[in-house]
């Protein structure tokens, strides 16, 4: 079920960005009287395609291979390698019979598709949802073995600061804007004590190996319901407990209790938990279980499945503060802004050898984990997702690499200068190695991910 679950999520994200992209392009060249031959959502090679309709002058499409699309303008050297036109005389329709100017802004339609799909994402959920704020009041969980935790922050730490700056909620904290700055230092309250932890240069790096970011409020493993007939239940852990230890383990977060439980099928726990004997009107929180609480020892057996029937209470206090809308415009673009900054920033880290390529960059099967684990967390997370994906797909297609677009919009910008045509065959053998390299590329990817599974 995760597989299937995994490969949908991608293919639904790639649908999303692959169809704006290339209407970026598409409507760009419409606007400017170019003839549109083809527009597909997802690839058709050998001629598979799962629908195809042909409306007007152009033939639409979806093709059996969900990991890309294209549009195909008349007059025009892409993927495709189509080198009919060059027989014949230039017609007012095609992409080449068109000044540079408006060429060049077809070329770059789809990367200002992406980032207007990307703008679009975040002003819609800051405008629905409003802008949430979480104390930093809540403490960290910090998990083992993960970038933060090897530079030195632990689970408990309450954060102060980040570069000097005090941070008051953790999305704050969380801002990738961080991620991004030369620096990273934190300033955290450890047992009564003020402690200062700097970050490694290469940390986009090692966040993007690790399966997760790693750093969160914490939330105390507060049950919400036992299910009847389980062996919660059974057992007789009641709703509104705080679980606080297991076989003499201290628990404080649920991913815990989780990872402890879910080990154990088949084999006694020793379970020890608190409950009000009176539970307040209002919210339930754990600093109340631990304050007024009574202690209890229980003994579970989880089931083959490594379940007893248990699930969480949400205590983690989180503020949505709706803005107006055009408060809430401003908020999503600047979170555009600020995603699109840090995406260029470790691009240029990768090229100028600060962050290891190998770990810093994920193909196909790392994009399809990761959509999969933001949609498990909701329709926003994975609308989030999709966001920055597709602001990280418009950095990629501006690199001046022959058949991306920064390749072309380069091409026909130095024809725009010369004042004629590059050479035919030139292009041509251009596009080809631009193509080569892009395939070798994707090779590299599906590699690269199925080693770092």
């Amino acid at each position: 079920m995760e597989l299937l679950n995994t490969i949908l999520f991608f293919v639904i994200a790639i649908f999303i960005l692959v169809t704006a992209h290339e209407f970026g392009h598409f409507i760009t060249a419409r606007i400017f009287g170019m003839r549109v031959d083809r527009f597909f959502i997802g690839f058709d090679f050998w001629g598979i395609k799962l629908w195809q309709k042909k409306i007007g002058e152009t033939e639409y499409g979806i093709g059996a291979f969900p990991i890309g699309g294209y549009v195909k303008i008349a007059g025009m050297i892409d993927e495709s390698m189509d080198t009919e036109y060059v027989n014949h005389e230039v017609n007012p329709w095609e992409f080449r019979g068109k000044p540079v100017w408006q060429r060049l802004i077809v070329l770059a339609g789809g990367v200002g598709m992406n980032m207007v799909l990307a703008a679009t994402i975040f002003v819609g959920i800051t405008a629905i949802f409003g802008e949430s704020h979480t104390p930093i009041t809540t403490p960290a969980f910090i998990e083992q073995n993960s970038p933060f935790a090897s530079i030195g922050l632990r689970s408990g730490d309450r954060l102060l600061a980040i570069n000097g700056h005090t941070v008051r909620y953790w999305e704050e904290a969380l801002d990738p804007e961080h991620l991004g700055s030369g620096m990273l230092q934190y300033t955290v309250e450890r047992n009564g004590a003020v402690l200062t932890l700097k970050a490694p240069k290469d940390i986009l790096s090692r966040l993007n190996e690790s399966k997760s970011i790693g750093i969160r409020p914490t939330m105390p493993p507060v049950i919400d319901q036992v299910l009847s007939g389980d062996p919660a239940s059974k057992a007789g852990l009641l709703p509104g407990a705080l679980i606080t230890s297991i076989n003499g383990i201290p628990v404080t977060d649920w991913t815990e209790v989780v990872g402890i439980i879910s080990k154990s099928a088949g084999r006694k726990l020793s379970i020890k938990w608190m409950h009000l004997k009176t539970a307040p009107e209002g919210s339930l929180n754990a600093a109340m279980i631990l304050k007024n609480g009574q202690s209890f020892t229980t003994e579970v057996v989880p089931n083959q499945t490594g379940k007893i029937g248990i699930s969480l209470r949400q205590t983690v206090e989180t503020d949505r503060i709706m803005l107006p809308f055009p408060q809430a415009v401003r908020s999503g673009l600047q979170q555009t802004w600020k995603t699109t900054a840090l995406t260029v920033q470790g691009f240029a880290k990768i090229f100028t050898g600060q962050e290891d390529f190998r770990k810093s960059v994920g193909g196909p099967i790392k994009i399809a984990r990761i959509a999969n684990q933001s949609a498990e967390q909701g329709p926003v997370s994975f609308m989030y997702f999709v966001a920055v994906l597709s602001i990280s797909l418009a950095v990629i297609n501006m690199l001046p690499v022959p058949a991306l677009d920064g390749g072309q919009f380069v091409l026909n910008a130095i024809e725009g200068i010369l004042r004629h045509e590059i050479p035919f065959e030139v292009k041509m053998r251009i596009q080809q190695v631009g193509m080569a390299i892009l395939l070798s590329l994707f090779a590299w990817f599906m590699i690269n991910d199925l080693l770092n599974l």
